[in-house]
């Protein structure tokens, strides 16, 4: 008798028999194989997976931060302190700066240090902007060409920092910026009513990263100075989707990235749950 288990597709959502050799709802091929990199690529492109994926990979980081040394957690009522990971749990999670960089070698951590938060109201708040800011990147610019702009204006943000000699950096902010940049950029391009609508919003962000900026101390401006002006770029020369869809190569592309991305960040975990406190010596 012909198995007819039924599983959900991962491009349209819709149940079909897991041996089908095609979606007869939206033409996925082998859809009942969610293994298989096609079907991976179409769930991630659903409205607001990737999205989802970003807040778990960043609170998931942030758990772990906590538990490499539970013991120098910072248990406060203050509320930028609140639930604070040391320092050499940070360093041994992929924290970037001149101190990770020049002095240990560690350049994958401008990679990494995107993904990591120094407190519970930091991550808290990187969180809430992404979901915000990333539903309407989403929509501006499809959700790969998104996710390569979130993760290249991350990188290009912590570059900016060792310029400007910041010792030791974390957060999603820098690729938030980038997303904002990248906004701002799609709503002058665009013009029109909606494209003026995003402009102004965004330009409201802007504003208020300027005022936090200047107001709170430990704030990497120069990160979120070059997260900003690379997402401007970014945008400019991967343009957005009512201009230049996305192509699956393109989704493709993204996807390895990504794929190498969760890949160190999984490395680092690893080892630094493994071998916590062998930097103690080094701070």
């Amino acid at each position: 008798m012909k198995n007819t288990k039924a599983r959900m597709c991962p491009k349209c959502g819709k149940m079909v028999s897991h041996d089908q050799d095609q979606c007869p709802w939206c033409g996925q091929k082998r859809p009942g194989n969610p293994l298989l990199p096609a079907n991976l690529v179409a769930r991630m492109g659903r409205p607001g997976e990737i999205i989802r994926i970003l807040i778990w990979v960043n609170a998931i980081l942030y758990l772990a931060s906590l538990l490499i040394n539970p013991a120098e957690t910072k248990w406060t009522m203050n509320p930028f302190a609140a639930l604070s990971p040391d320092t050499r749990s940070l360093l041994m999670l992929g924290a970037t700066g001149t101190f990770p960089v020049y002095q240990m070698g560690n350049w994958w951590t401008l990679i990494t240090a995107g993904f990591l938060h120094g407190s519970l109201l930091h991550i808290l708040f990187n969180m809430a902007a992404l979901y915000h800011v990333g539903q309407l990147a989403e929509r501006a610019f499809g959700p790969f060409r998104m996710l390569l702009i979130y993760l290249l204006t991350s990188v290009a943000g912590f570059a900016l920092s060792l310029v400007g000699g910041v010792r030791l950096t974390i957060g999603a902010s820098a690729a938030v910026c980038g997303l904002i940049g990248a906004l701002l950029y799609y709503g002058k391009r665009r013009g029109g009513f909606h494209g003026k609508a995003v402009y102004q919003h965004t330009q409201g962000w802007i504003i208020g990263l300027l005022i936090i900026g200047f107001l709170m101390p430990g704030i990497n401006n120069w990160g979120h100075g070059g997260g900003l002006v690379a997402g401007i770029l970014a945008a400019f020369a991967l343009g957005y989707s009512e201009k230049r869809p996305e192509t699956q190569n393109l989704r493709m592309i993204v996807f390895v990235i990504a794929m190498l991305v969760l890949a160190l960040l999984a490395w680092v975990a690893f080892t630094a749950l493994v071998y916590r406190g062998s930097l103690g010596r080094l701070i």
